[in-house]
């Protein structure tokens, strides 16, 4: 009998779950195993902790679904503690599995990791496969190597539109054959030492994890309030749930996949409208592919503070007591504070916000943009390895910005994007 373990990492779902659907139609039985990697819950080299009290809550809670849909088709989620080095090559041979299938990663630590875990399962003669499974464009359809991917978005946006296809999102399993799996233990956030967060009232959205939770945002903002339609005129606004889609935080931890996102998009545009809104939702979820296929490109370069441009790093430094200011929300500058507030209060920020909050970061106070970003690692609940230090870079004008620093004059922004200061009002009231 053919047995696989199936490692979930940021792939927390049976939809649309192509390494989880090939170790089904390959073995006889499987083992779904997910492993709360040690390393995930460290102080950085920066002083932030890498998972923070909103994020970790939001992945246990996924965790607990994710053990729901599996036990519902016949297996169930094996949960462990520890190194993934040690604790996957360990399940393997338990349940005396030849090959261990997982999702294929690009980031410089997630990377290390995986060699790690293979170099191990080699020892045991159990064999690593890797999946991709994060992207709406798969790498392999895209019309250049990842080595020839342009450095600025457009270039790529407008080859990828002519050029490759979406590929169609895998059906969940109806069945699963798997061992007996004992009965999951999700660890409270209290045992690494974080605290639980009561919602804040004026938070945008009760982000709650797991895959039940991503299906019923999608079907509240596409088919209930059909928000969507007005997406490109709302999505710079900073007040409640519908301004944008808030899908980030489920696509973060893989609890929804971009290509589900878009079948049921264009589902929804044969039923309704297709207009700019609706294609500005494909248009960013083409950034968040692009920030994965160019950490795959530069890989630890996206770290550095000089970035991915070969030209000198902008000099700044770290003045603690500026930092702990732009923390606190106590910078002074109402915009800027009032972000800053609802982030440490809530674990979320608008796009607007953060580009603001990092201009003035990068600009004004002149720090180094690294612990901004490892400070948002911390913090947000839809942090994504990519995405955000992709961002960071680029607001820092070191990543795949063409023009060079990205500049915002926050006062104009204020006014233009929060005009009757009722954003402003709502954060620094108390």
């Amino acid at each position: 009998m053919k047995t696989a373990v199936v490692w979930f990492k940021t792939d927390l779902r049976i939809t649309d779950n192509e390494t989880l659907v090939k170790a089904i139609a390959q073995n006889d039985q499987i083992v779904p195993v997910y492993c709360i990697d040690d390393a995930q819950f460290k102080t950085t080299s920066f002083g932030f902790l890498k998972t923070g009290s909103y994020r970790a809550q939001f992945l246990m809670e996924s965790l607990r679904d994710l053990d729901a849909s599996l036990r519902s088709i016949g297996s169930g989620l094996l949960i462990v503690n520890g190194n993934p080095e040690v604790e996957i090559p360990k399940i393997a041979k338990q349940y005396k599995a030849y090959r261990v299938y997982a999702k294929k990663e690009v980031a410089f630590e997630e990377k290390q990791t995986e060699i790690a875990v293979q170099a191990d399962l080699w020892k045991i003669h159990c064999e690593l496969l890797t999946v991709s499974t994060s992207t709406l464009y798969h790498a392999e359809d895209l019309p250049f190597s990842i080595k020839d991917i342009p450095d600025v978005f457009t270039s790529f946006r407008k080859k990828v539109e002519k050029d490759a296809i979406i590929r169609p999102a895998f059906e969940a399993p109806t069945a699963i054959k798997s061992p007996e799996i004992p009965p999951s233990e999700i660890p409270s956030i209290e045992a690494f030492g974080l605290t639980v967060t009561a919602l804040d009232a004026r938070s945008v959205l009760q982000f709650k994890g797991g895959e039940t939770e991503a299906l019923k945002r999608l079907e509240h903002y596409f088919f209930t309030s059909q928000a969507v339609s007005e997406y490109k005129e709302t999505r710079n606004g900073m007040i409640g749930a519908d301004y944008s889609s808030k899908f980030s935080a489920w696509l973060a931890l893989g609890c929804i996949s971009p290509r589900h996102i878009y079948q049921q998009l264009k589902k929804y545009e044969s039923l309704h409208v297709a207009n700019d809104s609706t294609y500005w939702l494909v248009f960013e979820l083409m950034w968040r592919d692009y920030f994965r296929f160019m950490m795959k490109k530069y890989s630890l370069k996206f770290f550095q503070k000089e970035g991915i441009q070969d030209k000198p790093a902008p000099l700044t430094t770290v003045n603690r007591k500026l930092l702990q200011q732009w923390i606190e929300g106590n910078t002074g500058i109402d915009f800027v504070d009032a972000n800053m507030k609802e982030l440490r209060l809530t674990g979320f920020m608008s796009n607007r916000g953060r580009q603001n909050v990092a201009s003035y970061f990068c600009n004004d106070l002149k720090l180094d943009w690294r612990f901004g970003a490892a400070y948002f690692e911390e913090q947000l609940v839809d942090y994504d390895v990519c995405s955000n230090w992709g961002n960071w870079a680029y607001l820092a004008g070191v990543g795949n910005n063409p023009r060079g620093n990205r500049y915002f004059n926050i006062e104009k922004q204020a006014s233009d994007y929060d005009k009757n200061k009722a954003y402003r009002k709502l954060w620094l009231s108390d």
